[in-house]
């Protein structure tokens, strides 16, 4: 029996082995021929005299043991299912349809079979490699289940990335094979046609890179939502092919989405930026004719593309973007450099007499460091275009910057002067207002302290005088009868007693009830409570000193009634004074609060003031015990 391992596919191989294979006559019986191993020269792989016979090996078995013992017949499995890898990952089918896993390393970049075929754009072995797969699928599966396996194998032989994360799909779209590209794309997903390599390029990225029109358009028609896919630097396939010059790439590109102008890369720049940086005539026409206000979209650095097109040599490119929109011929940068003074710092002497053509060019226009165009050719070094340069420009009436006596110029460094004080002043506004909110934090922090501390101390007082107002029913002045009823019961002063004795009393307990259920925290709540309490406190210290009052009439007899007129006169002076004292500041208080009031709103109206509504609405007030 023969056994032949061939690892390659041209026909003077299969010649040799023909030739071989007529060597069998001479020793069939007794000559099992074991591997043969053909190694072929990556060069010329098509011409056999290129390749290496590295090792054959052939076993010789003696013909007393053929005969004695008789060789066991193989098997149908192992003679009709030979193993196929199929990927570099080693994943193969054995007899019995089962996955195993052999590492084979394949070319220079751990290629598989499949990109080796790729690389070389044949159809034939690519379609060999993929129907191979049938024949390997061997074992109990059958029907739906057989063709989703094979489905299964296919789709992850094709998504099998070589060490450079590169698919076979994207080495035939790198490479412009199209039959190749059509055939593996019957077996792609969306993972295969997304899927990037270490330069974060996919298939229709490096596509569009290489100018290969006919795959852009088969892989657009597969899927059109790869257009906006992002490569390198966030620029999209319209970025890389408008920069390379690939009119019909581009022109697929904007047939299919017209947005893709409207994605720039990270630095701003966007398609028309760098077709008119390289110079790229009909990518710009195509370009503005989807959008002529592209010409006005500007990078993070604030450049148009007129700024990237002076940069270079191509003077129809800057014709083109000036017939667009001449106005941008005005537009400074973030550095306030003008086209004419990029065109002047490049040395583009035609470019700027092309520039200076147009009414809209100011020619002693200044950027950041105050220069004009002719500063800036006066620095450069002396050559032939530096001075065609200076001529082109004094021709047409341009002066060095301190020459410039322009009231334009003197309004401008006004208004910086201006803008300047005006911020610090708006910085020290906005220290002024971070302290005054900290000042009213602490305010309103020592307020309510204030409010808890007076509600403390009025139901103490309160507390007090009901224990006071309280005793004083049981231990009533002018002695008693052995009954328990008063002896003065009857008279006058001893009914006044004892109807402000109780009112004192039941009002203190009023002012307890209260203090004890009110919920702090609500400042102007807990304001409109002192005021109610403090009026309590003041009903019971009057009707206290009454009842103390008539108490004294009781007490003293009308002996001594000399003794509690004077209690009366002393205690209704003091009462009075300091109720009426108290009464005209509350009075005066609240008059001034209404006025300050009315002010403040009508200055809120004239002006909206931030720190007189911040203020106004404070709830900082000072608290009479009213």
């Amino acid at each position: 029996m023969t056994r032949c391992g061939l690892t390659a596919s041209t026909e003077r191989v299969a010649e040799f082995i023909s030739a071989f294979q007529l060597l069998r006559p001479l020793g069939a019986a007794d000559v099992d021929v074991g591997i043969i191993i053909i190694t072929m020269s990556s060069s010329h792989i098509k011409d056999v005299a290129d390749g290496e016979l590295k090792r054959v090996f052939v076993t010789q078995k003696s013909i007393t043991n053929h005969s004695a013992e008789p060789s066991p017949s193989p098997s149908p499995s192992s003679s009709t299912a030979p193993a196929l890898v199929l990927s570099n990952s080693g994943k193969r089918m054995d007899q019995t349809g089962k996955k195993k896993y052999v590492k084979q390393v394949t070319g220079r970049h751990n290629d598989t079979e499949l990109h080796l075929a790729a690389q070389r754009g044949d159809l034939a072995a690519v379609k060999q490699i993929l129907d191979d797969i049938n024949c390997q699928m061997v074992g109990n599966s059958s029907g739906a289940d057989f063709d989703l396996e094979v489905a299964e194998i296919r789709a992850s032989v094709v998504n099998e990335v070589n060490e450079l994360g590169e698919t076979a799909l994207y080495t035939a779209a790198e490479k412009g094979y199209i039959d190749v590209v059509k055939e593996l794309l019957k077996y792609s997903n969306k993972e295969t046609l997304a899927k990037k390599n270490r330069s974060m390029f996919d298939p229709l990225h490096i596509a569009a890179c290489q100018g290969h029109h006919a795959i852009v358009q088969v892989l657009l028609d597969h899927d059109p939502g790869l257009s906006k896919t992002i490569g390198p630097s966030h620029a999209t396939p319209l970025i890389t092919a408008a920069s390379r010059g690939h009119i019909a790439v581009v022109n697929e590109l904007l047939s299919k989405d017209c947005s893709l102008l409207e994605i720039s890369r990270s630095n701003g720049k966007n398609a028309l930026h760098l077709a008119a940086r390289q110079g790229h005539v009909e990518i710009i026409k195509a370009l503005l004719d989807k959008d002529a206000q592209l010409a006005r979209r500007t990078d993070k650095k604030g450049q148009t593309a007129l700024h990237m097109a002076v940069k270079g040599v191509n003077r129809e490119v800057v014709k083109l973007l000036l017939d667009a929109d001449a106005a941008i011929v005005m537009l400074p940068d973030k550095f306030g450099n003008t086209a004419l003074h990029v065109a002047t710092r490049k040395k583009r002497a035609e470019i700027v007499n092309e520039l200076l053509r147009l009414p809209d060019t100011n020619v002693n226009a200044l950027n950041r460091d105050h220069k004009t165009s002719l500063d800036i050719a006066e620095n450069l070094p002396l050559s032939e275009e530096s001075s065609d340069i200076k001529e082109c420009l004094c021709r047409y009436g341009a002066v060095r910057a301190n020459e410039l006596n322009q009231p334009r110029d003197e309004l401008r460094k006004t208004v910086t002067q201006i803008k300047n004080d005006v911020h610090i002043q708006l910085e020290q506004t906005k220290r002024t207002n971070k302290n005054v909110h900290g000042i009213a934090k602490e305010l309103r922090k020592l307020h309510r302290e204030g409010i808890n501390n007076a509600t403390n101390s009025v139901t103490v007082v309160a507390v007090l005088f009901a224990t006071v107002a309280f005793a004083a029913i049981f231990t009533v002045p002018g002695g008693d009868l052995n009954s328990g009823s008063a002896v003065a019961v009857g008279s006058v002063s001893f009914k006044i007693f004892f109807i402000f004795n109780a009112v004192a009393l039941f009002t203190s307990l009023a002012v307890v009830v209260v203090q004890i259920t009110l919920v702090r925290g609500e400042t102007k709540a807990e304001r409109r409570v002192v005021e109610v309490i403090n009026k309590l406190m003041w009903l019971a210290s009057v009707c206290t000193s009454v009842a103390f009052m008539a108490s004294a009439y009781i007490v003293v007899g009308r002996s001594h009634e000399w003794a509690a007129i004077l209690i009366t006169v002393v205690g209704g002076v003091i009462m009075g004074g300091v109720l009426g004292t108290m009464t005209y500041y509350v009075v005066r208080s609240k008059r001034i609060r209404s006025m300050r009031k009315r002010e403040k709103m009508h200055a809120r109206s004239v002006s909206n003031s931030w720190h007189q509504s911040e203020f106004s609405n404070s709830d900082i007030d000072r608290i009479y015990a009213l």
